[in-house]
């Protein structure tokens, strides 16, 4: 079968692989049909990921990929995860890409007149609908170019397998925690491409940097709770509750954990500061360094929200609820304090800098939850060097650096179980994307410039000699 009848092999009957751009390369047209076939599938967390999946298994059984390499399940029917294999020659330990297929909710309220969430509609230059930024555009060009790849009888050096995964959104059924519990063995790999973080940033119109997510914060919150003896208010004692407590707050408020860093957060101050000047830049030259300028850093992180966050672990108070009655003492309160800890802190580490900042042995400190620390991913050369490569012939000009996120998502999984793992999304988007809410929307050319990023980072990275011969 020859390159075109195998790329049409992915079409389904009826389509006539122009995916509404008459002329386009047929690869480009796949990739926009598989999209078009993947926003019109609900895949909101009543509904599931398993008929997108099994939507997806069928193109590439239809281009030529055996059964045995087009494997589904997950922890309930409609909860199916797709991981699909090019073979390799078995030079080495595979590629594994991953993305999800669930979607947040989408409330048709504040979609503009004529777009349907549900519905892949082409206006302006911009494709609207529930999931083309997140993350459903990067699910469509992992199997667009998968089936290229074949059609061209392209034989890596190792295997790609890709994993199409359920509940990232939400969580009860996590693919990839179910993959790693489950069917560990099918996503074994030398390292992790997670199309769901990092990604080009657009800036005044034009691209202005292009982010390799290598490491994420964990999100651990905490209950800090003060008790008083309660009574009726017209006789008030020195220990009221909601007084000791919001005295250990205003004594939080004022203090700041310790200055973290890591190659991941060095080698991006470094790079940005090449954009910036003066003193900006000076400091981020200087907090780039080893060891690094300290006044620099507080600098800095005054600076900006952003750069305190990549700075240290944060913790902020978010929620506070006292007394039962206007007038009656409150027998307790309590406050959430929300901690986003910068890896290689620990939980134990964070909760004594909160006792000893609350100051108040009173005050008990209880973790709501059990979060798992993530360590940071090393910048494999042989990652980090075939993405700017390609990125500078797309994108002549565009930086490419490292960031370390303050949110976590399934690339903190990956990296806990072992794999180093990349945000590798080569989709730039400016700040008016829409993602979980309304008019969510992704430009053209941006798809489909990410599609060829896919393609060109996907062959590189499987072929890489360097790894191969590990």
């Amino acid at each position: 079968m020859g390159v075109l009848s195998l790329l049409a092999a992915g079409f389904p009957a009826g389509m006539n692989g122009q995916g509404g751009a008459p002329g386009a390369p047929p690869e480009r047209a796949l990739a926009r049909d598989l999209l078009r076939e993947l926003i019109e599938i609900n895949t909101a967390p009543a509904n599931g990921c398993t008929k997108a999946a099994e939507a997806l298994a069928a193109r590439l059984r239809s281009a030529g990929f055996p059964e045995t390499d087009v494997l589904m399940a997950g922890p309930r029917p409609e909860k199916q995860n797709l991981v699909a294999r090019l073979r390799g020659r078995g030079q080495g330990k595979p590629v594994l890409w991953i993305a999800h297929l669930d979607v947040v909710d989408a409330p048709r309220e504040g979609w503009l007149p004529g777009l349907d969430p549900f519905r892949l509609t082409e206006r302006d230059g911009f494709f609207y609908g529930r999931g083309v930024l997140d993350v459903k555009d990067a699910a469509a060009g992992l199997v667009a170019n998968l089936i290229r790849l074949r059609a061209e009888g392209f034989v890596p050096s190792r295997d790609v397998i890709v994993a199409l995964t359920a509940d990232e959104e939400t969580g009860g059924s996590n693919g990839v925690s179910w993959l790693l519990a489950n069917r560990r063995d099918w996503i074994d790999s030398a390292f992790c491409l997670n199309l769901d973080a990092g990604g080009g940033q657009i800036e005044n119109g034009k691209r202005a940097r292009l982010t390799v997510q290598t490491s994420q914060k964990t999100n651990q919150s905490f209950r800090a709770e003060a008790k008083g003896p309660g009574g009726h208010s017209s006789q008030p004692v020195g220990n009221n509750a909601i007084y000791r407590l919001s005295a250990g707050l205003a004594r939080l408020a004022e203090h700041d954990p310790p200055f973290r860093f890591n190659e991941s957060t060095r080698a991006y101050f470094e790079r940005v500061a090449e954009s910036e000047s003066g003193q900006i830049a000076s400091d981020m030259k200087a907090v780039a360094k080893d060891p690094p300028d300290l006044e620099a850093a507080r600098r800095l992180a005054a600076a900006t929200p952003y750069y305190n966050s990549i700075l240290r672990t944060t913790c902020v108070a978010t929620r506070l609820e006292a007394g039962t009655a206007d007038n009656a003492l409150p027998p307790s309160a309590r406050a959430v304090i929300n901690c986003r800890i910068f890896p290689g802190d620990s939980l134990e580490f964070v909760r004594g800098w909160l006792a000893q900042t609350l100051a108040d042995p009173e005050i008990v400190l209880t973790p709501m939850g059990g979060s798992v620390p993530s360590p940071a991913s090393p910048l494999l050369p042989e990652v980090m060097d075939p993405i700017a490569r390609i990125a500078g012939e797309l994108w002549p000009g565009v930086p490419v650096l490292p960031v370390m996120d303050p949110w976590a998502g399934d690339s903190a999984q990956m990296r806990r179980a072992g794999f180093p793992t990349f945000g590798a999304s080569g989709v730039f988007s400016d700040d008016n994307g829409g993602e979980h809410g309304a008019n969510e929307r992704i430009s053209v050319a941006a798809f489909d410039e990410s599609v060829e990023y896919i393609y060109r980072l996907m062959k590189t990275l499987a072929t890489d000699a360097a790894a191969a011969n590990r």
